[in-house]
C-alpha cells in the first residue's frame, strides 16, 4: 500500500466514529459539516448558493442532502441546484458553495464529501485534521506492534492517549447500544415513498421453542443490525462505522458478542479500537464512500471492522485479526451501491444484517486456519479500491443501475 487511494493520512478514530443523524454520512453529515464551516467563515453574507454534482445531485433528494444544507443555512437566503450533467473528475460527491453579499461573490468552495462524514476542500492541501498515526498499512501496524510489544488497543492508546480515547469510545459504545434498543422498540413505517415497514422487532421476536443455535445467531445479529439500519433510515442518532449506510454491522456484532459471551464493556471498548484501526486503514488507503467505490467500500469495510473486533474478542493473535478482516472484505468485492429511489433502505438495511452474520463467521473461520493467508488485508483493500474505480457509475450510488433500476422498471409509479 503506497497511497493508491484515500487520504493516506491516518487520522484519529474520532474522525472515523462520528455520532450524528442518518441517513447518509456522505450525503448529509459531510455536506452539513462543510456548509457549517463555510457559513461560520462568512457570517456577513446575505445569500448562499449550493450546486450539487454527481451522486449528490442524483440521489441527494432521497438522502435529504438539500434538507440538511438548508437547515445548516437557516436564517439565510439559500438556493440549491441539482446539476446531474456535470462530470465529476475528482470525487463523485462534489458540490460548490458560494457566499454572496449585495449580489457580489464573497467566496466559493468546491467541496468533496469523501465518506464517513468527512470532507475535503479543493485547493487546500493542508488538512484541517492532523495525522495521528504514522503507519500507513495494516502490515506496518502489525510490525510496529510486534516490535514494541503492543496489541492493537495498546497501539491506539499510545497515539491517542488512553484516557481520552477510552472515554470517547465509551460514548460511542453507549450510542451504538442505544440505537439498537431504539430500533428494537420502534414500530411503524420508515419515511419515504417505499413505505417500508420496520422489521427489527419482528425479526427479534421470531423465535420458537425448538430454535437451533444457528438460527438464534442469525436472528439476533440480524435484528440488531436491522434496528440500527432502520434508525438511520428514519434520521435517528447513530454512529458512522464507518458510514451511516453501514452503521448497523459493528454495533450488531459487538452487542451480540457481549450478550452471548457476557463480555464486559471494557473489553468491548477495546474491540471498538481494533475495529477502528481496520476502518482507518481502508479510509486512509482506499475509500469508504459508496459513491466512489460501491457498497463494497461501506458494507465491506464495516464487515472487516466487525470481523477484526470479533477476532480480538476471541483472543486471536494479530495474524488472525488480519485474516478475519481480509476474509470479510474479500467476499464483498464488487458489491454495488444501487439504492432504490436513493433512500438508504433497500437494499442497504438488509445488507447490514447479512454482513453482521458474515463478520462473525469470518472470524470463526479464521480461527480454524493455522497458517498465514496468501492474501493479506492490505492486498484486499488495494483490490477493493481498484475494483470500485472499475465499476460503472450506474453502480456507485447514482440509482441508475442494478436493483434501483430494476425496481423502477417494474413499478409503473416510479419516477
Amino acid at each position: 500500500m503506497n497511497g493508491y487511494g484515500g487520504e493516506n493520512n491516518m487520522q484519529s478514530l474520532k474522525e472515523l466514529y462520528k455520532i450524528g443523524n442518518g441517513p447518509s454520512s456522505s450525503h448529509t453529515m459531510g455536506p452539513k459539516k462543510a456548509t457549517e464551516v463555510f457559513r461560520d467563515k462568512h457570517r456577513d453574507a446575505d445569500k448562499f448558493k449550493v450546486i450539487l454534482y454527481g451522486s449528490l445531485a442524483k440521489t441527494g433528494k432521497g438522502h435529504l442532502t438539500d434538507f440538511i444544507i438548508k437547515k445548516a443555512l437557516e436564517g439565510y437566503q439559500t438556493e440549491i441546484k441539482f446539476d446531474t450533467k456535470f462530470k465529476c473528475t475528482v470525487h463523485p460527491n462534489t458540490f460548490d458553495i458560494i457566499a454572496y453579499k449585495n449580489d457580489k461573490v464573497l467566496d466559493m468552495w468546491r467541496v468533496y464529501s469523501i465518506g464517513g462524514g468527512s470532507f475535503r476542500i479543493e485547493g487546500e492541501k493542508e488538512t484541517l485534521i492532523k495525522e495521528i498515526y504514522k503507519q500507513k498499512s495494516f502490515l506496518e501496524i502489525r510490525e510496529y506492534c510486534k516490535k514494541n510489544n503492543l496489541d492493537l488497543y495498546d497501539y491506539v492508546c499510545k497515539f491517542e492517549g488512553k484516557k481520552e480515547i477510552s472515554e470517547f469510545l465509551s460514548q460511542i459504545w453507549e450510542v451504538m447500544q442505544q440505537s439498537i434498543l431504539n430500533g428494537l422498540n420502534a414500530k411503524g413505517v420508515i419515511p419515504g415513498k417505499l413505505k417500508l415497514k420496520r422489521k427489527a422487532r419482528e425479526v427479534f421476536e421470531n423465535k420458537t421453542e425448538h430454535d437451533i443455535e444457528d438460527k438464534t445467531k442469525i436472528r439476533l445479529l440480524s435484528s440488531y443490525a436491522y434496528a440500527v439500519g432502520e434508525e438511520n433510515a428514519c434520521g435517528g442518532v447513530i454512529v458512522t462505522a464507518p458510514t451511516c449506510g453501514a452503521c448497523g454491522v459493528l454495533p450488531a456484532v459487538l452487542y451480540y458478542m457481549k450478550q452471548k459471551y457476557n463480555i464486559p464493556d471494557e473489553k468491548i471498548i477495546k474491540a471498538l479500537a481494533v475495529a477502528g484501526v481496520i476502518g482507518n486503514v481502508v479510509k486512509s488507503n482506499a475509500s469508504i464512500s459508496g459513491a466512489e467505490c460501491g457498497c463494497q467500500a461501506e458494507i465491506g469495510t464495516a464487515c472487516s471492522m466487525a470481523a477484526g473486533a470479533v477476532a480480538y474478542l476471541l483472543n486471536l493473535d494479530m495474524e488472525r485479526i488480519d485474516n478475519s478482516a481480509e476474509v470479510a472484505m474479500e467476499h464483498h468485492l464488487g458489491l454495488t451501491c444501487d439504492p432504490v429511489y436513493g433512500y438508504v433502505q433497500i437494499p442497504c438495511i438488509e445488507r447490514n444484517a447479512v454482513a453482521a452474520v458474515r463478520a462473525v463467521d469470518s472470524a470463526i473461520l479464521s480461527s480454524m486456519l493455522k497458517e498465514d493467508s496468501l492474501v493479506t488485508f492490505d492486498m484486499v483493500v488495494d483490490t477493493m479500491y481498484e475494483t470500485g474505480k472499475d465499476l460503472s457509475t450506474h453502480y456507485r450510488e447514482t440509482s441508475e443501475g442494478g436493483l434501483a433500476k430494476k425496481y423502477c422498471n417494474n413499478k409503473f409509479f416510479c419516477d
